[in-house]
């Protein structure tokens, strides 16, 4: 007779077991029937976990069983309410803790590190759930009748309301798509037959080129077009989210959420952007004590943090004034100049009255900032002196010590209607020569540190300084897929699109990069999620501990054995090295699983915590390991609020993270200027998978950079960084494949985030061809037959129809994809190129190169900027293209009308090519040409010389002369003009 299938605990894997009066299975949670057994219930209650792990639904049945009251309330940020008793929002010298080290053990009172009190309750919850398994008989498990009707009479009216829902892409649309991508996969297959068996003889060389690059063209679409496979689109119920956490008379259950704003050089980034960031953040439509933000200073200069002083004195009047009308956007620099009829929805008689006021206060707010700036511009020779006198800290910006300064807050200063602020925390972590500080990565790595020890919220939300909260529900619809039970526990981050302002209509230099925001990463949502791409992600701090997620894939169980039709059962020495093998890729991905780490026996656990200690995978600081374990977040009771700022200076110190994981296997990953590519991947690699979301008001916005030369300058930074990760152990072609965790269609994406730069060497080769075929009079394909003139058209026709099924599902216009090809073939003729050649030289040979930006005078109009003109060498390679091609054109119609007509049909084939490099170069053309057809002398001479240079030496040599041809080898090589 078959066994009923026995339920077995989701935290420990042994048996549930029975209630104590033993009537039947015991059931932690009535609201989901979370299989759970006592002993596990037991310790997440001891250990202040009240709520159910799957739902949240606290455990009302069973808190009185184990002595805990029902009504007794579970408080996780007990001290984030004192943080700010002893800061002042003064700019005085001693508002500003320069201590750099600070006794990093917090002992319990039994004289144990706290961290380590938790990793033996391990060991002894182990112990007693292998006692109490051997008392347990028989169990039978609930039926399914039984946990419907449970769940039905527990569970509260929306309790169960799903928080988001995909919307797939309707099959009318998906499925022609699919269709036409593999009918071009076979014909690019039978073009490339019919090209390699059909050589040109009589231009071998050219004919050889044009089929490498064609081949590297072919993969590079296979690249980029799989992994959009599986677009899908992701709708939210911001109402269900609120309904479910936001309960009337009760305090909200919604998670805190820790924002991270990042900046540099305040004369490079303008404070008053960077302050309206900041701005836009503290009026986010959230719970305020839920909301932290963090300004990471990495210049320590005192412009910025005078700036962040009338930028949280101004926000005790802008906040107040945003929630009550429910402005949109809550950045008043751009609320301000919006073109619209700002009393569209507006009820209230004071509205006018209020704004105007407002609108009067923020520009004299602008003034005080603008003071600040000018007051900057002149550094004095005796350095920065703040209001009372005491030297400013970081006057040498390369040695100086770390700063944290507190505003706003609990105990800070009220908004003028008396109601409490989000905290606002200024941050610049210490600097001291000698020591590698790794750019923004380690900047964001030190804000991890900084808020875990002050307010530890279990998500952070990163922001460059430049981009403001366009949509102050933006928590919220981030929230319903992290706070989901069903699919929030293996989410690592949630990606909003980038979207700009101040952008040319035409958007010339594809700056809004829409193809790659509205197509490729829908595709990427479909598979394991989207790339993390820098901004605007709300990440889940445990993913940034290296943790992998709650659902990591189960090793094969040793105890299940093959039927005789199978063949014979695998030695056992076979499957522990398997499984040896399986848990050494684990330990390489996920540092320390809480999971994991109660399948291991007493010998592989004291290895893991011997060779992945957290003293040597975190620092030395007990108080931010112990919050490390806190999966939900929030503050440790026993955390000390008079030390919790020298704690935090103590993480921010220049020497934390020597002898570490930082920035190896947790948090923002070292290795490369893309430091977002690197990080998103690995975390893939653990396991996890992102989401991306797109609500129909903008999550964010921020600026980008029209002009020509500082757009190509931007390119060539993110390509060099793939470059970058190409050369290192991070390369996606080896690396994480012994997880098994990166599905396939997500390592191709990523393969195709590392190799599109050296796309750029075939692409000019291929876009010189056609220059060389009309000065010559040779061609890289022989006379078409039928057949072949049909792959031809096959592929034009295959392409043309993948491009207009793309737009149909994807929404995208045929503007932006045209935009979006032209500016692939200018940046790889250019900045990818620079790229490739900088990026061998820096990781090969040590040798870092700069290229200078040299600005020219703009015009004081609308998108003047648009129409600088900045000389760098990256402009080279793409002007002298344009000069070969139109002198290849011109060339050509002279040579077929010194020959006559019967010229005429070979050069039509030749011109075609040479227009279809100008064409996508024209965009660059029309850069270079500014509005009144300025172009830097330099650029013309080197462009002209170096086109004039290679057509004469061209024509000089013409290697691609058949040997046999007697014709052509007699004496000189004249040209007919």
């Amino acid at each position: 007779m078959m066994q009923p299938e026995t339920p077995v605990c989701n935290t420990c894997g042994e048996q549930i077991g029975f209630n104590s009066d033993g009537t039947g299975v015991f059931v932690g949670c009535h609201e989901c029937n979370f299989p759970i057994c006592k002993s596990c219930l037991d310790y997440e209650i001891k250990e202040g976990h009240t709520g159910c792990i799957q739902c949240g639904t606290p455990y009302n049945g069973n808190l009185t069983e184990v002595g805990v009251a029902e009504n007794e309330p579970v408080t996780r940020n007990t001290m984030a309410d004192h943080l700010s008793n002893n800061q002042d929002t003064g700019i005085h010298a001693r508002n500003i803790s320069t201590v750099s080290t600070v006794d990093s053990e917090m002992i319990d009172e039994g004289g144990n590190p706290i961290w380590k009190n938790r990793v033996e309750s391990w060991k002894d919850k182990k112990n007693k759930k292998k006692k109490g398994s051997n008392k347990v008989a028989k169990e039978i498990q609930v039926p399914v009748d039984q946990q419907m009707d449970e769940k039905q009479q527990s569970a509260e009216p929306n309790a169960m309301q799903p928080l988001s829902q995909i919307i797939p892409i309707p099959k009318s649309q998906i499925t022609p798509y699919r269709v036409v991508i593999i009918l071009r996969l076979i014909i690019l297959g039978l073009f490339f037959h019919y090209r390699i068996t059909n050589p040109v003889e009589s231009s071998y060389g050219l004919w050889l080129t044009s089929v490498i690059c064609e081949i590297w063209f072919a993969i590079s679409w296979v690249l980029d077009q799989f992994p959009k496979w599986y677009p899908i689109n992701r709708i939210t119920f911001i109402d269900e989210l609120s309904a479910r956490y936001e309960r009337e008379g009760e305090p909200s259950e919604l998670a805190a959420v820790d924002f991270f704003v990042s900046t540099v050089d305040p004369l490079k980034e303008p404070p008053l952007i960077t302050a309206n960031t900041v701005l836009s953040i503290l009026a986010v439509d959230y719970p305020v004590d839920k909301v932290s933000c963090y300004v990471s200073d990495d210049g320590a200069a005192m412009l910025t943090f005078e700036s962040l002083v009338e930028t949280a004195e101004f926000a005790r009047k802008w906040v107040p004034f945003c929630k009550k009308f429910s402005i949109e956007p809550r950045a008043p620099e751009f609320y301000f100049s919006q073109k619209i009829d700002y009393l569209k929805d507006k009820v209230q008689p004071s509205f006018v009255k209020e704004r105007r006021a407002m609108k009067r206060d923020y520009e004299e707010y602008k003034v005080r900032v603008n003071a600040l700036v000018a007051k900057a511009q002149k550094t004095p020779e005796e350095g920065w002196t703040m209001q009372d006198g005491t030297p400013w800290p970081g006057n040498n910006t390369r040695d100086h010590p770390g700063m944290i300064q507190v505003f706003l807050g609990h105990s800070g200063a009220h908004d003028i209607e008396g109601n409490e602020l989000p905290r606002l925390v200024y941050v610049s972590r210490e600097k001291r020569p000698g020591y590698q500080h790794h750019k923004k990565a380690g900047a964001e790595n030190a804000l991890v540190r900084v808020s875990a020890v002050l307010t530890n919220a279990p998500y952070i939300l990163n922001l460059d300084c430049d981009h403001y909260v366009n949509n102050s529900k933006a928590v919220r619809e981030a929230m319903c897929f992290l706070m989901d039970p069903q699919i929030g526990r293996d989410v690592c981050y949630i990606q909003f699109p980038q979207r700009f302002d101040g952008i040319d209509r035409s958007d010339r230099y594809a700056n809004r990069n829409t193809v790659f925001f509205d197509v490729n990463m829908k595709g990427l949502d479909g598979i394991q999620g989207p790339v993390y791409v820098g901004t605007g992600c709300v990440f889940y701090r445990q993913a940034l501990y290296g943790y992998g997620p709650q659902s990591l894939p189960t090793l094969p169980n040793p105890s299940s054995s093959s039927c005789c039709c199978c063949g014979p059962k695998k030695p056992k020495k076979d499957l522990e090295e398997f499984k040896r093998e399986s848990r050494r890729d684990d330990l390489n991905a996920a540092i320390f699983n809480l999971k994991e780490i109660e399948s291991y026996d007493d010998y592989e656990r004291s290895l893991l915590i011997s060779q992945m200690s957290f003293e040597k995978t975190f620092g030395m600081s007990s108080v931010f390991i112990e919050s490390t374990l806190m999966e939900n977040g929030g503050l440790a009771e026993s955390a000390n609020p008079a030390t919790m700022i020298n704690e935090a200076i103590h993480v921010i110190s220049c020497g934390y993270e020597e002898k570490t994981a930082w920035g190896k296997e947790i948090g923002w990953i070292y290795g490369s200027v893309t430091e977002d590519i690197l990080t998103g991947f690995k975390m893939h690699c653990r396991g996890w998978r992102s989401i991306y979301c797109m609500p129909l008001r903008p999550a964010f916005k921020g600026s980008a950079p029209i002009n020509l030369s500082d757009r190509l300058h931007q390119v060539l930074r993110w390509a060099l960084g793939s470059v970058e990760i190409f050369l290192s152990r991070h390369c996606p072609l080896w690396y994480g494949w012994g997880g098994g965790r990166l599905k396939l269609l997500q390592r191709l994406a990523y393969i195709n985030t590392i190799v599109y730069p050296f796309t750029s060497l075939p692409l000019v080769a291929y876009c010189t061809l056609p220059a060389i075929c009309l000065l010559t009079g040779k061609f890289i394909i022989p006379t078409l037959s039928n057949l072949a003139a049909v792959w031809f058209l096959g592929l034009f026709l295959s392409i043309i129809t993948t491009s207009v099924l793309e737009i149909r599902w994807s929404g995208v216009s045929i503007e932006a994809l045209w935009r979006n090809e032209q500016f692939w073939v200018i940046g790889g003729v250019s900045a990818h190129l620079f790229a490739v050649f900088q990026g061998f030289l820096k990781m090969l040979a040590g040798v870092d190169t700069n290229f200078t930006v040299t600005a020219k005078a703009a015009d004081d109009l609308e998108f003047g900027e648009l129409y600088m003109i900045k000389w760098t060498t990256v402009l080279i390679p793409p002007t002298t293209l344009l000069v070969l091609n139109l002198v290849g054109v011109v060339a050509g119609f002279s040579d077929a009308l010194n020959k006559g007509y019967e010229a005429w049909g070979p050069l039509f084939g030749k011109v075609f090519f040479a227009f279809w490099v100008i064409l996508h170069l024209y965009p660059f053309l029309k850069g270079l040409m500014g509005r009144q057809n300025r172009t830097p002398t330099i650029v013309i001479l080197w462009s002209v010389l170096l086109a004039s240079v290679f057509s004469l030496v061209w024509v000089k040599i013409d290697p691609f002369v058949s040997k046999g041809d007697s014709s052509l080898t007699q004496g000189c090589i004249a040209i007919d003009c």
